[in-house]
C-alpha cells in the first residue's frame, strides 16, 4: 500500500486549495522534427531554447522536439555541435508545428568530431559501443569503493513546489489570505511553468566510508526542515518518502533508483544490450580530452534513461559529467519531467570524485494539469582518501545525529554559513511561509478535511473521531452494523492516551465495544518511531476465525462484500496487556499477555464427541497466553499514518520471530501449548526484468489435545479483492495445521513484455505473476479425525467437515495479472491447483486490487 502516500502528498500539497480545474497560463507550444538539411537524417539531442531566456529543451533520439513557453516570447533558437545555429519566429499563444532542417557548419567540423544517428544501428564495430565498454571495464577503479577509506562533507537539500500554475492563479478569491506565498513565485523553471515553493529540508553531514568490512556511516551535523503540524502530517515519514523518491544517484551502479523504480544505468554491465550509444562530440578544450557520448533506450517505454555522458580520454575512462532524463513514453506513472545532472571533480590522486548531483522530477495527473515539482541537490567537498579511523566511528546505525547537534541549526544565519550552495530565489522563504500557513484558520480547516478523507479521522483538538470507513458495515451475523469511536491526541497528553469505540449489530441485537489506555515512556506520540509504550485494552467484538488483515480493519465497509459461505464467526472477549519497545536500529520486541473467551457465532459450533459417540456442544473456549515477538527491519522506511505504518519497500529484508505459550489453569486458561513462527520478507530487484517480493514463513506448535481454534487456521480470502498475505481461493476455516511452511512470490515485470507490443505499450500496462504454496499437517494428538478429545472440525448442513489438515501435497495457487490499469487497478486471474474436491471451492477466480504506483 506504498502508493497511498501519494494521496497524502497530493492532499498535503493542496496547501493552497489547488483545484483540479486549474488551467495553464497562456503559453506558446512549438513542436516538430529536426533533420540534416542534406541527408534528411533526424538529429538527436539538438538544443532548443527561447531566445533571451533560460527556457529550453532538446530533441529526442528521433529528432522530435516539443517546447512550451510564455506567450510573451516569440523567438526560438536551435543549436547543435557541427551545425549552423538557426533561429525561428513563432506565433505567440498557439500550438504549432515547425520542422527544422539544419546545415553542417564546415568551419566547426575542423575543431570537433561529430557523429549523428546512423541507419542500421548495431553494436559490432561501433566506436561508441567500444568506448562504453571501456567505461564499463574501468568502472570498478573509478568508484569510491576502490579506495580503502573515504571521508567527505555532504550537504543535501530537498525542495518541493507546486508547478504549472496559471498566471491568474493567485487572484482567485480562495487565496486572499495567502498572498504572502506568491511574493517569490518563479516562472523561469521547468520550461516557463509557474512554480510555488511548498516544502524544503536541508542536511549537513560528515560521511565516512570503509571498504573492509564494508561500512558507510553518516554523522548528521545539522538538520532543518519545514514541518507541518503532526496532527495532520507525519513529518519524519514524509521526509523518508521524499528521500525514497529522490534517492542517491550512483552512475557506476548497475541500477539507479528513480521514484521507487530501478532504471538500468547507461554504464551497467548489460547497458549495450538495452541502449544505443552515439559519439556526439570530442571536447579538446579540456585536459584530459572528453568524449560526449549520447545514449537512448532501444525501447522507449522500458525503464531506461536517455541523455549524455562526458568520458575522459586519459586511460581511466572516467565519467566527468552526466545528464540523464527519460523518454516521454517511459512506463512511469505521473512522471511529466525528469532531469538528473552529475558533476565530478578530479582529486589529488588523479581520480574523479562525485562533487554534485541534481535530481529534479515533476509529477502530475495530466499534461496540462497543475503538478508537483521536486528537486534534490547533494553537494560533496573536503574529500580525504585512505585515512583510517577508529572502529567505533563506524558502529551503530548507518545514520546518526551528532550529540553536539547545534541548537542554532534552525537559524538562517547558521545555514548561510554552512551551505555548500546558496538557496534559489524561490526557496528563500519556504520555512517562514510554512510556519505562517499553519496559523491561518482556513488552511487548518483544509488540512482537517484532507485528514478526514485520507486518514479517516476528524480532529477536535484533544480528541479525534474515526476511522470513518468503519462507521457502517454489514455481515451475516450482525446484519447492519453501526460503529462510532475515537481517541485522544497529544494535545491532551504526551504520556497518556485513550481509545474507544462502540458498535451495534441490528441482526444479533448485541453491543460491541473496545477500551484501551496507553502510557508512552518516551514522552512522544505512540504513533511515532521509535515506539516505547505499555498498553492495556479490553475488546468485545466479532471476528472471522483465521482472518488477519494488514492496513485495514475487519469492519471496513468495503470488506463487507464476500463470496461463498461466510456465516461462521466468533464473539471474542479479549483482555490484552502489551509492552512494545523499538530501537533506533529498527530492532523491536513486544511482550504480551492475553486472556480471552471465544464464543462461536453464526452456524459455527464448538463440539466434542464424548465416550458414547455423541456430539456434545462446548459453549465457550477460554485461553490465557503469553507472547514474545522479535522483529528486525534494517534500514526500514515507512510513513506513519493515523492507523498503520505504510511501508516504503526497499531492498532490505524484514525478519520476524514470534513465540506464544498457552498457560493452563491461570485465569481460566484451558490449554497448554507452545507456538513458534518465523517470517522473512524481502524484495529482489532484477533490473530490466522487474522485481519480486518473496515471503517465507514457517511455524510449529508444541502440545497435544489442542482445539482447532488455537491451531494455525491459514489465512483465507473470500472477498473479491486480491489480498497479498492471504490465499485468495481458500475458504475460511478450510485448512488447519500444527506445523507448516509457506512461500509467497509476487513477481512484477513492470511492463517488460507489454512494452514490446505496439497495441499495448501506449497503455503502459504491466505484467504480474504470483505463486503461493503451503505445506503442513496435523499430528494425530491434535487431529479430531484421530483424537476424539479435541474439538471436532466445523461441519456443513450434511454434517460433513468443512475443515481439513494438509496432506502430502501442498496447497498451491497461482495467478497471472495485469496491473497499472488506469494507473490504479490490478486484475488477476487466479487458479487453484489442488484440493479441488473440497466443497464450495472454485478452481478459477478473478480478483482485483487497487494500487497507486509510480
Amino acid at each position: 500500500m506504498l502508493r497511498i502516500i501519494y494521496v497524502h502528498i497530493a492532499l498535503f500539497f493542496a496547501i493552497v486549495g489547488i483545484q483540479s480545474g486549474a488551467v495553464m497560463a497562456q503559453t506558446t507550444t512549438v513542436k516538430g522534427v529536426i533533420t540534416d538539411a542534406k541527408t534528411g537524417e533526424t538529429l538527436p539531442y539538438v538544443n532548443v531554447q527561447v531566445v533571451g531566456t533560460t527556457i529550453g529543451s532538446t530533441s529526442d533520439a528521433e529528432g522530435n522536439y516539443t517546447l512550451s513557453f510564455p506567450a510573451n516570447q516569440s523567438r526560438i533558437k536551435f543549436t547543435y555541435i557541427g551545425y549552423q545555429s538557426l533561429e525561428k519566429t513563432v506565433t505567440p499563444g498557439i500550438t504549432q508545428t515547425i520542422n527544422i532542417k539544419m546545415a553542417v557548419d564546415a568551419v566547426m567540423l575542423k575543431e570537433v568530431t561529430v557523429k549523428g544517428k546512423t541507419r542500421g544501428y548495431r553494436n559490432k564495430d561501433n566506436p561508441a559501443v567500444q568506448l562504453i565498454r571501456e567505461v564499463i571495464a574501468h568502472k570498478d577503479k573509478n568508484q569510491m569503493a576502490s579506495n580503502d577509506y573515504v571521508e567527505y562533507e555532504q550537504y543535501e537539500k530537498i525542495s518541493l513546489a507546486l508547478s504549472n500554475l496559471s498566471d491568474n492563479f493567485k487572484e482567485r478569491r480562495i487565496f486572499r489570505n495567502y498572498q504572502f506565498l506568491f511574493v517569490n513565485q518563479d516562472s523561469t523553471n521547468m520550461g516557463g511553468k509557474n512554480m510555488l515553493p511548498a516544502y524544503m529540508q536541508e542536511k549537513l553531514s560528515q560521511v565516512y566510508f570503509r571498504k573492509n568490512p564494508y561500512t558507510k556511516k553518516q554523522w548528521v551535523k545539522a538538520d532543518r526542515k519545514a514541518e507541518f503540524d503532526s496532527k495532520f502530517i507525519d513529518n519524519d515519514g514524509l521526509n523518508a518518502y521524499f528521500r525514497r523518491l529522490y534517492e542517491d544517484i550512483d552512475i557506476y551502479k548497475n541500477d539507479i533508483s528513480i521514484a521507487t523504480n530501478l532504471l538500468l544505468s547507461p554504464i551497467a554491465n548489460s547497458a549495450p544490450t538495452f541502449y544505443k550509444f552515439f559519439i556526439r562530440d570530442t571536447v579538446k578544450t579540456q585536459t584530459p580530452w572528453l568524449v560526449e557520448l549520447g545514449f537512448v533506450p532501444r525501447n522507449k517505454t522500458d525503464m531506461l534513461f536517455e541523455g549524455k555522458l562526458f568520458v575522459t580520454l586519459d586511460g581511466n575512462y572516467s565519467v566527468q559529467n552526466a545528464y540523464l532524463t527519460v523518454n516521454k513514453d517511459i512506463n512511469l506513472n505521473f512522471m511529466r519531467d525528469l532531469e538528473a545532472r552529475l558533476e565530478f571533480e578530479k582529486g589529488d590522486e588523479g581520480r574523479y570524485h562525485l562533487s554534485k548531483t541534481t535530481l529534479g522530477m515533476e509529477f502530475a495527473l495530466g499534461e496540462k494539469a497543475a503538478g508537483l515539482y521536486g528537486q534534490r541537490v547533494v553537494n560533496f567537498k573536503n574529500f580525504t582518501i585512505n585515512q583510517p579511523r577508529e572502529d567505533s566511528l563506524y558502529k551503530g546505525p548507518a545514520q546518526e545525529y551528532l550529540p553536539t547537534l547545534a541548537s542554532t541549526s534552525k537559524s538562517e544565519e547558521f545555514w548561510s554559513n554552512v551551505r555548500h550552495v546558496p538557496l534559489e530565489r524561490l526557496e528563500r522563504n519556504i520555512y517562514r511561509n510554512v510556519d505562517t500557513l499553519q496559523t491561518i484558520p482556513s488552511f487548518r480547516r483544509a488540512m482537517d478535511i484532507a485528514t478526514l478523507f485520507v486518514a479517516g479521522y476528524k480532529s477536535f483538538g484533544k480528541v479525534e473521531v474515526g476511522p470513518v470507513n468503519t462507521f457502517y458495515s454489514f455481515n451475516p451475523v450482525e446484519g447492519f452494523r453501526l460503529r462510532f469511536g475515537g481517541r485522544t491526541t497529544t494535545e491532551l497528553s504526551h504520556r497518556l492516551y485513550f481509545e474507544s469505540y462502540a458498535a451495534y449489530g441490528f441482526k444479533d441485537e448485541k453491543w460491541k465495544y473496545f477500551l484501551s489506555s496507553t502510557y508512552s515512556f518516551n514522552n512522544k506520540s505512540i504513533y511515532q518511531f521509535p515506539f516505547h509504550y505499555i498498553r492495556a485494552s479490553y475488546q468485545r467484538d466479532t471476528k472471522i476465525p483465521g482472518q488477519e488483515l494488514q492496513f485495514v480493519q475487519e469492519d471496513n465497509f468495503l470488506l463487507s462484500f464476500k463470496r461463498g459461505d461466510n456465516n461462521r464467526w466468533l464473539y471474542n472477549d479479549i483482555f490484552k496487556l502489551e509492552y512494545i519497545r523499538e530501537l533506533p536500529n529498527h530492532f523491536s520486541y513486544r511482550l504480551g499477555f492475553t486472556q480471552w473467551n471465544q464464543t462461536p457465532a453464526g452456524i459455527l459450533r464448538y463440539e466434542k464427541v464424548n465416550n458414547d459417540g455423541l456430539v456434545q456442544a462446548v459453549p465457550q473456549l477460554k485461553n490465557t497466553e503469553l507472547s514474545l515477538e522479535l522483529r528486525y527491519a534494517p534500514n526500514e522506511q515507512f510513513y506513519q499514518g493515523k492507523l498503520y505504518r505504510t511501508p516504503l519497500i526497499n531492498r532490505y529484508p524484514i525478519f520476524t520471530l514470534r513465540y506464544n505459550v498457552g498457560v493452563k489453569g491461570f485465569l481460566s486458561g484451558e490449554n497448554n501449548y507452545h507456538t513458534i513462527t518465523a517470517n522473512v520478507a524481502k524484495r529482489f530487484y532484477f533490473s530490466q526484468f522487474g522485481f519480486a517480493d518473496i515471503t517465507t514463513e514457517g511455524g510449529y506448535i508444541v502440545g497435544k489435545n489442542i482445539p482447532f481454534p488455537l491451531l494455525m487456521i491459514h489465512r483465507a480470502n473470500q472477498t473479491y479483492a486480491y489480498q497479498l498475505n492471504s490465499y485468495n481461493l481458500m475458504n475460511f476455516l478450510e485448512f488447519v495445521s500444527d506445523h507448516y511452511a509457506s512461500v509467497d512470490v509476487q513477481y512484477y515485470f513492470n511492463g517488460f513484455f507489454f512494452n514490446k507490443i505496439p497495441l499495448l505499450k501506449k497503455l503502459k500496462l504491466r505484467e504480474v505473476v504470483s505463486v503461493k504454496a503451503l505445506i503442513g499437517g496435523l499430528r494425530d494428538e491434535n487431529n479430531p479425525d484421530k483424537n476424539l478429545s479435541v474439538f471436532r472440525f466445523p461441519v456443513d448442513a450434511q454434517d460433513k467437515s468443512i475443515s481439513y489438515s494438509l496432506g502430502r501435497q501442498p496447497y498451491i495457487e497461482g495467478s497471472v495479472g495485469v496491473s497499472n490499469i488506469f494507473k490504479l487497478i490490478r486484475v488477476d486471474l487466479v487458479k487453484r491447483f489442488n484440493y479441488l474436491n473440497h466443497p464450495n471451492v472454485a478452481e478459477w477466480g478473478i480478483r482485483t486490487r487497487f494500487r497507486l504506483d509510480f
